[in-house]
């Protein structure tokens, strides 16, 4: 038979009014334990049944920005003791959409959810989210909304995410490598861009084998090479879809001249030996930037801590227009899931925190992304930082060319088709005008 260990045992020769003593001893001890295990989540002076406790999933990346993020949840639950979030990273957003789903369809989502504004089409056609027009019209952080971003918040009129961070595309760049082509000019235009491009592109050993090229190009069908080409459609005159529609049926791609225009532009790059293609999904890595195999890469705000700490010299640029200025908005917005009364006005305080001026500095100053508060942008603890990385500037200088993505149910069925087409040009294995007409076959099937 086993025994478990008891210290009075060992204790001897003691009169039975010590063992007696010590025995309380360890059973107010044993008490004092359970109490605190079952009450730790109680706050003093508030009522465990009065508590709302609320959950946040979210995929924040990489880990250090999570932890930016908990610090802030931490201080809303110091601040609002009868709420508490608890913030849970459920992973990167092809793995949450399955979950979130799920979570749907079984009747137990999360109060708020992190995640790009694309989901919304899907999750109204589900009748899970709860519009937000009325309580945001009651609050005065409405007024501090970057204006630029109501495009992600809205689907069929309505308001149904805020922005929890914002970002844009532009092109990051070695000076040094400029310097040693004898580049004194950045480029604004494509055909600039074209001719800085073939500079930058050398043989830089002499054993008659490029080793440094001009651009880095995203290569396969995922949402990141989609997400970087886009504005080079918009800056070529093009549309996805015909005018303002939410429809996915109205999608125009085979006469589209310019996503014609784009996907030409990125063609020629690679035919003319100025460009190189990144491993497949794999377009947002910067070690070829960072080693000098390539001067050229486009990217976004969330890699500056990054580059920063490497200490190699680097500068961004805004993306070249072709007939006029265009990046992609960026970031990730929180939606509000249909709960009970009490829950939801508990969750939009969270929410008006995570939008307040004080939230969104903290955010930005900790993980690089732009505030979604114009307050905490003019702020001189946000200037201050500017200052101290100026690449800030060009990406809060190019958010007013930025654009959304559409937000309708079957835009993640778009981007994979758009995604063939772009990889199967930067392939040569079709042409712009082939590839485009194959993919509008395809999503004329899907959705007509």
């Amino acid at each position: 038979m086993h025994h478990f260990f008891d210290p009075l045992r060992h204790v001897k020769g003691k009169s039975k009014k010590v063992s007696h003593y010590f025995r309380r001893l360890l059973l107010l001890l044993l008490v004092g334990i359970v109490a605190l295990v079952g009450c730790q989540n109680i706050l003093p002076g508030v009522k465990e049944n009065k508590v709302i406790h609320l959950t946040l999933w979210q995929g924040v990346n990489p880990p250090q920005n999570r932890d930016v993020l908990q610090k802030l949840v931490d201080k809303f639950n110091q601040l609002h003791q009868d709420i508490q979030v608890e913030s849970l990273y459920v992973g990167q957003q092809d793995q949450q959409t399955p979950k979130i789903l799920a979570a749907v369809v079984g009747n137990a989502p999360p109060d708020l959810l992190w995640y790009n504004p694309t989901i919304a089409g899907q999750l109204v056609e589900l009748d899970a989210l709860l519009p937000l027009d009325e309580m945001l019209e009651k609050s005065p952080i409405k007024a501090e909304i970057d204006p630029a971003l109501y495009a992600s918040m809205k689907y069929k009129g309505s308001i149904w995410s805020v922005p929890f961070a914002t970002n844009n595309v532009g092109i990051f760049y070695r000076p040094s490598l400029f310097k040693v082509a004898g580049i004194t000019e950045l480029p604004h235009t494509w055909q600039e861009f074209a001719q800085v491009a073939k500079k930058l592109t050398r043989d830089t050993n002499g054993d008659g084998r490029t080793d440094q090229y001009g651009m880095f190009l995203p290569l396969g069908k995922g949402e990141f090479t989609v997400f970087t080409w886009l504005p080079f459609m918009w800056s070529g005159g093009g549309e996805l879809v015909s005018g303002d529609s939410q429809n996915a049926a109205a999608i125009d791609l085979e006469d589209n001249q310019g996503a014609i225009a784009a996907l030409q532009f990125w063609r020629d790059l690679i035919t003319d030996g100025s460009a190189i293609l990144s491993a497949p999904e794999r377009g947002y890595e910067t070690d070829d930037l960072l080693a000098g195999k390539v001067a050229m890469q486009l990217n976004g705000p969330w890699t500056l801590g990054q580059f920063q700490k490497t200490g190699v010299d680097f500068d961004v640029f805004p993306i070249p227009a072709g007939q006029k200025p265009a990046t992609v908005i960026g970031g990730e917005n929180l939606f509000f899931f249909k709960t009970t009364p009490k829950r939801e006005t508990a969750a939009f305080k969270f929410v008006e925190y995570a939008l307040s001026e004080e939230f969104q500095t903290e955010l930005a100053l900790g993980t690089g992304y732009l505030p979604v508060n114009l307050k905490s942008r003019q702020s001189p603890k946000y200037q201050d930082f500017v200052n101290k990385i100026p690449q800030v500037k060009v990406f809060l200088d190019q958010a007013k060319y930025g654009r959304s993505r559409p937000i309708f149910p079957g835009y993640n069925r778009i981007s994979d088709s758009v995604g063939r087409a772009i990889e199967s040009v930067l392939l040569g294995k079709s042409s712009p005008t082939e590839s485009l007409k194959a993919t509008q076959q395809r999503l004329d099937l899907i959705f007509k």
